[in-house]
């Protein structure tokens, strides 16, 4: 009941990665749901608050559940951390409390302060989301970096894809929203994406479940490096038809 309470969470609050999960493999939808639903509940936890410090309040929740899951204290009961203390060890938790961390980013006004700001919050966010999946999956230590940097580039596209509903809050995504700035952004972030190969050579075949989420991200990372002003425009997005076209290629 717990996993389904997670899929259902994931289904409405991020669509993108419940298809992703869905087409996984069953047995890796256990681990995928309970993280993906935990990121659903972490992202949403600065914008259902009233103000910054019941945010705060909320993140520090997840920050004490993940300290349980890592540590010996009996875990709270939540329909999220119960099946998510199932896949989770200490070190994944550890990691996974920076993106809790991350997130507080997203409470207040302020612009990140520079680039190496920006980059840790999508390392910190997508990707070590995307580590944690494949962690948990199997993946060896020495594939954490090129999984990371895939999910730095995930997160990226995402980011992109939510400016407009940002700057419509008051918030200043962007160091540099202008198209050239925009285009240089995708680039740089395009050149640390790793590659399919790489990718395949480091994340065993039992672990790549946790990459499905990124299908998009080369093509939209491409299309924002071709044609920045879709950013600002909300029309980076692939069509429906389009997105779950390329899921059907996926061989996780």
């Amino acid at each position: 009941m717990s996993l389904q309470a997670c899929a259902e969470i994931v289904q409405k609050g991020d669509p993108d990665r419940f298809l992703a999960a869905m087409a996984a493999p069953v047995a890796a939808r256990r681990v995928l749901f309970p993280l993906y639903a935990f990121n659903v509940e972490v992202a949403r936890a600065p914008w259902v608050a009233s103000e910054p410090m019941i945010g705060e309040m909320r993140l520090q929740w997840w920050r004490d559940a993940l300290e349980e899951i890592g540590g010996d204290k009996p875990v709270r009961k939540h329909e999220v951390t119960l099946p998510l203390d199932d896949v989770l060890d200490a070190d994944t938790a550890g990691a996974l409390d920076a993106l809790v961390a991350a997130r507080r980013w997203d409470l207040y006004c302020d612009p990140f302060e520079d680039e190496e700001h920006l980059t840790a919050y999508l390392r910190n966010t997508g990707g070590a989301l995307m580590w944690a999946g494949a962690r948990a999956l199997g993946a060896p230590p020495d594939a954490q970096d090129a999984v990371q940097r895939f999910g730095m580039a995930t997160a990226l596209t995402r980011f992109f894809m939510a400016v407009p509903e940002l700057e419509a809050r008051g918030r200043v995504p962007l160091l540099d929203g202008r198209e050239d700035g925009v285009a240089k952004l995708a680039r740089d972030i395009q050149a640390l994406c790793p590659t399919g190969r790489t990718l395949r050579a480091v994340v065993p075949r039992s672990a790549r479940a946790a990459l499905i989420e990124g299908w998009q991200t080369r093509v939209l990372l491409a299309r924002a490096v071709a044609h920045p002003s879709a950013v600002a425009g909300g029309a980076l997005a692939t069509s429906g038809f389009r997105k779950r076209f390329g899921l059907l290629l996926i061989r996780p």
